[in-house]
């Protein structure tokens, strides 16, 4: 065999290619083995156990790499606390040379072997060495300070020995460039020499922000003037002691400890402020920056104002100053990161201040509730001017929804509607509350609050269809103001009367308003209809007629809307739906009747069934109907009750009779016709009162005349298949068998023990649970076969 090739060559290249062949079939057997253990689905057609040696059990759980870490991890552990030991325990067994002799050794043995090691490729190695060396210089810290300056203060020491480690730490990692710990360490480091020195210097919170604030500046200046491994951590370290030094102006701006810090804490504030931009004016700066730039510099041109104000109108000062920098969106020679930073810093403000002025709001509209505790009482109290804020809240919130409305020209598209919302609750929130606090007679506060809320109601219905956010929240706030406006009114009876026709006849014109929007219609045709209700129930207690007697006028309402019916347009639907709470309005207050006006709550369920069968009249309101014969249905009992009649079957057999024959006729013409309608009213009007009536009935002649005849209706729609007659005949039946058997199960249950009951439902629970699905079955086939039933 020729071969070119020298043989030593030759030799060096076989076994090359040998190792590499071994170490490939290692990795296929390894491979193997994971997927015969079923960690993988297995290809067509390969058996789960092909043939050959049967696989090794009990493989590697981790891997080289990670085992390696572990063990230098737990070394070096274990090395730095026999370090701690030796330095804590048996330190004072040496003397002066000793102890130096064996700092100096280890200390230098620690950090001169990474070096040994990073050539040798055991880098992981020199990082747990280097790692302990690194904390044996800071043994060697504490050493020579316990030995040879015990006196100093701890404090200054503490100082002084971070700078020398931080500048150690440094030239080593830069020394040893294959580390990653020194580095780091060293950055960290360096975060405390100024502020400890501070502290040992006595200085006060200033002296503290101005040492923070000069660390964070190093910090900048390190991670971007030299960009590398270190300006991550340094970029980090720095935020957060430059966030520490803001903390420390802002808390000394707002409680000085002596007159003359506010202007320290101001340099201080303007300092971070510089510091915050120069950051986010770079190319890749953040705009977080540039917000911790503008918070301060409005902390530190407020706090040289606010010592001298009120702390209501030192909140005002905080937001005048603020607001300016939402025009720094507009200034293009900043760079985007430092607009868009200022800009949100001046927003967070407004917003905070918003908050706080919106909080006195509430305060104010729910201090009119009290008015319900003495309705139309001279003295009844009203929300006190200002509640010793003067008008600082009213121009907070009038100023930050200027702010907002010029936002409206600046934001993106998709913030204006959110924009437009903010600025129109805001200035209705000021506007509302100012009368108030500029603490005008109840009489001007009224008008003033009228007038708000009127002109709310306007904007809403003008601006609606052009700007959703602005229309829902004027709409919002002229339905709070309207609320809010006839509690008040509830001070005095003319008061009453007179806000509640303005609202309603204002609620009226804005839902017949051509151009509005259709929501906005609707919503105010229903506070149209809803305060024309509450004005008849005003009218009654104005006349000092009794409760039951203003139902009647309340009926006047819904009359009036179901005689329009069409007419009404696209404002039907709410307008109805609100009449038809004014109809159970009317049926509750005729409801707390004593018995001598029972009369009057059958008139009232009377005119309100007259009421529902109008509107019933109407195609598209057919099912009005239904509530119209129960009404006529309630008025006809209640009425017979206050009359005595104790067998009010006299009265409703005839009308069952001629219900029954006019729903035969009906269904001889259109045998499609359901049973509820054609046989359910005349049925009803005899089964339902007579069944009310046989449980106040002692004897036994109803019961069993009943009995007979829902039993015959019964088998009556059983044989034609109807479904009302055959439910209605069938709960009568089942009533009438209930009342007969209630003495005898009363006589049994007090015969029986007390745990026998619960003993014979937990048998017939377990009975019902065994045979579930069965029941479920036999349930559904019930149910389809009274829906095949007319």
């Amino acid at each position: 065999m020729e071969n070119p090739l020298p043989p030593a060559e030759e030799l060096v290249l076989i076994d090359r290619e040998l190792f590499q062949l071994d170490a490939r079939r290692h990795y296929l057997l390894s491979r193997r083995e994971w997927l015969l253990r079923g960690r993988a689905p297995l290809a067509w057609g390969v058996p789960a156990h092909p043939a050959g040696p049967k696989p090794v059990q009990g493989g590697p759980e981790a891997s080289a790499p990670g085992a390696q870490n572990v063990l230098l991890i737990l070394g070096a552990v274990l090395l730095a606390v026999a370090a701690l030991a030796f330095t804590l325990v048996s330190w004072g067994s040496l003397g002066i040379a000793g102890r130096s002799a064996v700092l100096a050794v280890v200390t230098a043995a620690a950090l001169g072997a990474p070096a040994a090691l990073l050539r040798r490729g055991l880098r992981s190695t020199a990082e747990a060495v280097g790692a302990v060396g690194l904390l044996l210089t800071v043994l060697d810290a504490y050493a020579l300070y316990a030995v040879g300056m015990p006196d100093t203060d701890s404090t200054a020491y503490a100082a002084g020995a971070a700078a020398v480690l931080a500048a150690v730490w440094a030239g080593y990692g830069l020394a040893l460039p294959g580390l990653r710990i020194p580095l780091p360490a060293a950055v960290l480091t360096a975060q405390l020499p100024l502020p400890l020195a501070a502290v040992a210097a006595g200085g006060n919170g200033i002296a503290l922000g101005w040492a923070l604030l000069a660390t964070a500046a190093l910090d900048a200046a390190l991670a971007l003037v030299r960009p590398g491994r270190w300006s991550l951590w340094a970029a980090v370290a720095g935020s957060v002691v430059g966030g520490a030094a803001l903390l420390t102006g802002l808390a000394e701006s707002v409680a000085p400890e002596s007159g003359g810090l506010p202007l320290g804490a101001a340099a201080l504030l303007a300092a971070v402020c510089a510091l915050g931009v120069a950051v986010a004016w770079r190319p890749a700066g953040l705009p977080a920056f540039a917000v911790a730039a503008g918070v301060a510099a409005v902390a530190a041109a407020g706090g040289l104002l606010a010592p001298g104000l009120d702390s209501s109108w030192a909140a005002v000062a905080y937001l005048v100053v603020a607001l300016p920098l939402l025009g720094a969106v507009r200034v293009l020679v900043l760079p985007a990161p430092v607009r868009r930073g200022l800009a949100w810093a001046g927003a967070g403000v407004a917003a905070l201040t918003a908050v706080w002025g919106a909080a006195w709001v509430v305060t104010v509209l729910v201090e009119r509730l009290r008015v319900l505790d003495e309705v139309w009482a001279p003295t009844t109290p009203t929300p006190a001017a200002g509640h010793g804020t003067g008008a600082a809240p009213v121009v907070a919130l009038l100023l930050t929804a200027a702010a907002a409305w010029w936002l409206l020209r600046v934001v993106p598209q998709r913030l204006r509607p959110a924009a437009g919302a903010v600025a129109v609750a805001l200035a209705w929130a000021g506007l509302f509350t100012a009368p108030v606090a500029a603490g005008l007679p109840a009489g001007a506060v009224l008008v003033a609050q009228l007038a708000v809320t009127l002109a709310a109601g306007t904007l809403a219905l003008r601006t609606a269809a052009v700007d959703a956010g602005r229309g829902i929240a004027a709409a919002a706030c002229a339905g709070a103001g309207a609320l809010n406006v006839s509690l008040a009114a509830l001070d005095g009876r003319l008061a009453t009367v007179g806000v509640l026709g303005l609202l309603g006849a204002a609620s009226a014109a804005g839902a017949a308003y051509g151009p509005g929007s259709a929501w906005a219609r609707r919503t105010a045709a229903a506070f149209a209809v809803g305060y024309a209700a509450l004005l008849a129930v005003a009218l009654g207690a104005l006349l000092e007629l009794p409760v039951a007697w203003w139902g009647p006028p309340v009926l006047v309402v819904p009359a009036v809307v179901v005689a329009l019916g069409p007419r009404l347009g696209p404002v039907r639907a709410p307008a109805e739906l609100t009449a038809a709470g004014a109809v159970s309005l009317a049926v509750l207050l005729a409801l707390g009747a004593e018995r001598a006006a029972t009369p009057l709550l059958a008139l009232v369920l009377g005119l309100a069934g007259a009421v529902c069968a109008g509107a019933a009249v109407r195609p598209e309101r057919r099912s009005a109907g239904w509530a119209a014969g129960a009404l006529f249905l309630a008025a006809t009992w209640v009425r017979l009750a206050a009359s005595g009649v104790t067998v009010p079957e006299a009265y409703t057999v005839p009308v069952s009779a001629a219900a029954l024959a006019v729903g035969f006729v009906r269904r001889r013409r259109d045998p499609q016709a359901a049973s509820w309608t054609a046989y359910g009213p005349g049925l009803a009007a005899t089964l339902l009162p007579s069944t009310l009536a046989v449980w106040a009935d002692p004897h036994w002649l109803r019961p069993l005349l009943l009995g007979l005849a829902a039993l015959a209706v019964t088998l009556a729609g059983a044989r034609r298949r109807l479904k009302a007659p055959l439910l209605l005949g069938g709960a009568t039946l089942v009533a009438v068998a209930l009342h007969e058997l209630t003495p005898y199960v009363v006589q049994v249950v007090d015969a029986l023990p007390r745990w026998l009951p619960p003993a014979l439902a937990g048998v017939l629970l377990l009975a019902v649970g065994a045979t579930y699905e069965k029941r479920l079955r036999d349930a559904r086939r019930l149910r389809e076969a009274i829906g095949r039933l007319r």
